[in-house]
């Protein structure tokens, strides 16, 4: 079983940056794709980007794209979501996932079995 601990988070104004990282444990890391969702109040969790075990492929939800941008760190165990040109509508719980092999195959919450317990992400307008 994979532990994920999410950081970076926090409140920013509507264009500015955060960083968001998650750190792996427990398994090995390079073997599996990694993801990153948010889930807002009331709202189900959505996909926000992907990334293939070794990070040759990126995989990104249309409202980002040109915006975030998800990356990996094999020696370092861990992967990021640089997230620019922020808006209001990014607001929410944003969590780490870790997938069940090394390849995103476009099924969303299903293509994941680990997640973190998650890192609030708050733009104000």
């Amino acid at each position: 079983q994979v532990q994920l601990v999410e950081s970076g988070g926090g409140l920013v104004q509507a264009g500015g940056s955060l960083r968001l990282s998650c750190a792996a444990s427990g398994r090995t890391f390079r073997n599996y794709a990694m993801g990153w969702f948010r889930q807002a109040p009331g709202k189900e969790r959505e996909f926000v980007a992907a990334i293939n075990w070794s990070g040759t492929n990126v995989y990104l939800r249309i409202s980002v794209k040109g915006r975030f941008a998800i990356s990996r760190d094999n020696a370092k165990d861990t992967v990021y979501l640089q997230m620019n040109s922020l808006k209001a509508e990014d607001t929410g719980v944003y969590y780490c996932a870790a997938g069940n092999n090394g390849t995103y195959n476009y099924k969303g919450l299903s293509d994941f079995g680990s997640w973190g317990q998650g890192t609030q992400v708050t733009v104000s307008s």
